[in-house]
Order: C-alpha cells, then structure tokens, then sequence
C-alpha cells in the first residue's frame, strides 16, 4: 500500500481537483457542488479541502469539510471524497479523510457530518449521527448519516443538519 503525503488544496490544484471528482462520481454534480462550494465565503473554511498526492506527484484523492449548522451550533460537512479510479482501494481517500479530521480537530471544530456507506465511515470514529439527535433535512437511512465529535467533552448540538446553500437543501 503507498505512503500518501496530504495536504491543504492550494489555488494550482483546483483543475486536478475537479478531475479527482469527475472521474470517481458518475456525473459532473459532484465537482460543480466543490466549485460552489469553494464560492461560497460562508461554507469554505482553509486548510480543509484536502488532496493526497501519489509518490510521482499525481494528485489522487480529495476530500472537502465545509461549514454545517446543527441547531444553529457550527458543524462540519464531510462531502465529497474522491479518488482518481487508478488510485482506488490504496488508502488514498483514508488519508485526505484523516488529514481533515486532523486539521478540523486543530482549528477548534467539534462535530463532523457524513451521508455515506456505513462499512466505511465508522473506522474514522464515525457512528450514526441519531446517537446524537442529529437528523438530515431530508429522508435518509439512520446508518448513513453518521458524526464524529472530535472535542471529548464539548456538548454535541443536536437538531437538524442546515447544510450551505450550494447543497441544495
């Protein structure tokens, strides 16, 4: 298995990073929701739009946090994670995912949000986000909306999730 360097997404990566999203999504929704998001001042955070980079310097794996309220108490957004179909099952979307809870947990934040396959999420620390009384804005199975606290100790905010507007809901 390769050794992933992770880092922040800087200005020069913003066309490999749709790329990433592109190829691993089966429609271009995906990577205009990154580009929205990326606009919008009151969902991007800096440093948590994360890429993984391959020994010979190929970006491979993305992964974005951007800002979520629950009961108007901020939150963290997990979506998408991405990895170039070539660099699939090696570990590069583990690595962007544990870089951003790193940095997530360094800037302060107390609550990261994901919609996605409960095989995969919980081996972050993941668990059903109904633990917490945290529910989706819309129908959703409770093992897919999972959340992760990342400050032992700080009240977790329960409600709905207000997801930014690029999200659509």
């Amino acid at each position: 298995m390769p050794t992933w360097t992770t880092r922040p997404e800087t200005p020069a990566d913003i066309p490999a990073v749709r790329e990433i999203v592109t190829a691993a999504f089966p429609t271009a929704e995906e990577a205009d929701l990154v580009d929205a998001l990326r606009a919008d001042p009151q969902a991007w955070i800096d440093g948590l739009s994360v890429v993984a980079v391959a020994a010979d310097s190929t970006l491979a794996g993305y992964a974005l946090f951007t800002r979520c309220h629950v009961d108007g108490a901020p939150a963290l957004a997990l979506a998408p994670v991405a990895v170039l179909p070539a660099f699939q099952r090696q570990g590069a979307g583990a690595a962007v995912i544990r870089a951003g809870i790193d940095t997530a947990r360094s800037l302060g934040e107390n609550l990261v949000l994901v919609l996605g396959h409960p095989e995969y999420y919980p081996k972050f620390g993941f668990a059903p986000a109904s633990r917490w009384s945290v529910r989706a804005p819309f129908e959703v199975p409770d093992e897919a909306l999972m959340g992760l606290t990342l400050a032992p100790g700080r009240p977790v905010p329960s409600g709905v999730i207000a997801y930014a507007a690029p999200f659509g809901v």
